[in-house]
């Protein structure tokens, strides 16, 4: 009887400690403004990427009451340094810790001018339902009023938040939380920069209080057909921004470069100057992929417009932006050339 209670008491301790043990939360920092430093905190100056994941870690002590953190690195670069190998390694990176039992989630310091790229990316190749948060900073860690401590520590709270589960990858700046595919920077240097302008945001979170009130409902991370494991180079696409009184130079050295796919950043509804349309349509002829997007920032680029899609050989690319674009015909590049299977991953992703 005294060994039943003995046994009984142990398991009741170890349910309690289950019970009450922190996430494990896994901090891979790639660099970016969150980790910047400048000579002057009341100087906009500052050098990204300036800063160690272990100090970044270590300027948000608070954290560590919320989850057990560890910290990588894998770059330390401004984003605007961004290159399809480094994100490869990344994506690996997270499948890999995300595999396994002992990591709950992941946290991805970034810098912004390409991050919505990068949680797109992730969105699309990561097989996993944990938490993937990407969060970054629009004032250096040496300025008078940094953003960046607050913003690390609401993506942490986000990534260990039951609710973020099946949320695919997430953006968390200023106090919002984002899906990967709808946000984009839309602001130079306010600390507001971030935005999804034809759904908005999927949720908020308030110094570390998280509430959702949307669900993604396009395709990601577990439900794609991109598998991270099996992808070890990206083919070149290329982006083009259309403008009056175009030119067909700039289609011509994309093709001479070896790209196997252009994005079009066409004004209005993905509308084009003729010569770059002749261009293009050359180039749609000899094997390239050619997809209408726009400039405008906002709203889909529709099929059969002002321009025939289908005598072109073009395809569009609904609501993505350009750089979301470049990121998924990448990535459709790998699986298939085929126009009609590569349009309707535009319908669904």
């Amino acid at each position: 009887m005294r060994k039943l209670l003995k046994r009984v008491a142990v398991l009741s301790l170890i349910g309690a400690s289950m019970l009450f043990a922190k996430p494990n939360i896994t901090i891979l920092a790639t660099g970016g403004t969150i980790a910047g430093a400048g000579e002057s905190s009341v100087n906009s100056s500052y050098s990204a990427g300036a800063v160690t994941v272990d100090k970044l870690l270590a300027a948000v002590p608070d954290i560590n009451k919320l989850a057990t953190i560890k910290g990588e690195q894998i770059s330390n670069i401004g984003s605007q340094e961004m290159t399809n190998k480094v994100w490869l390694k990344l994506a690996k990176r997270v499948n890999e810790l995300l595999k396994k039992d002992s990591v709950d989630g992941v946290v991805i310091t970034h810098g912004t001018d390409t991050m919505e790229a990068t949680a797109y990316f992730l969105d699309l190749t990561v097989k996993i339902k944990k938490p993937i948060v990407l969060v970054g900073s629009m004032r250096s860690g040496s300025s008078m009023s940094p953003d960046g401590p607050l913003n690390l520590y609401n993506a942490v709270s986000v990534a260990t938040s039951k609710q973020s589960f099946n949320k695919g990858v997430v953006v968390v700046m200023n106090d919002e939380i984002h899906a990967a595919r709808e946000v984009t920077k839309v602001n130079t240097s306010a600390v507001n920069a971030f935005a999804s302008v034809n759904t908005g945001k999927i949720g908020t979170v308030y110094y570390g209080d998280v509430h959702y009130y949307m669900q993604p409902l396009r395709k990601h991370t577990f439900d794609t057909e991109f598998d991270i494991e099996k992808i070890n180079k990206l083919p070149r696409v290329d982006i083009i921004y259309g403008h009056a009184d175009d030119t067909d130079l700039f289609v011509k050295a994309a093709v001479k470069a070896g790209a196997q796919g252009i994005i079009h950043a066409g004004m209005g509804n993905g509308n084009l100057f003729p010569k770059t349309l002749e261009a293009l349509d050359t180039a749609s002829k000899e094997g390239v992929v050619v997809a209408r997007s726009s400039r405008v920032g906002s709203g889909r680029t529709n099929l059969h417009g002002e321009v025939n899609d289908k005598k072109h050989g073009f395809i569009v690319t609904d609501d993505l932006n350009s750089q979301k674009a470049r990121v998924l015909l990448m990535l459709g590049l790998t699986k298939t050339h085929y126009r009609d299977k590569l349009q309707q991953m535009f319908f669904e992703y």
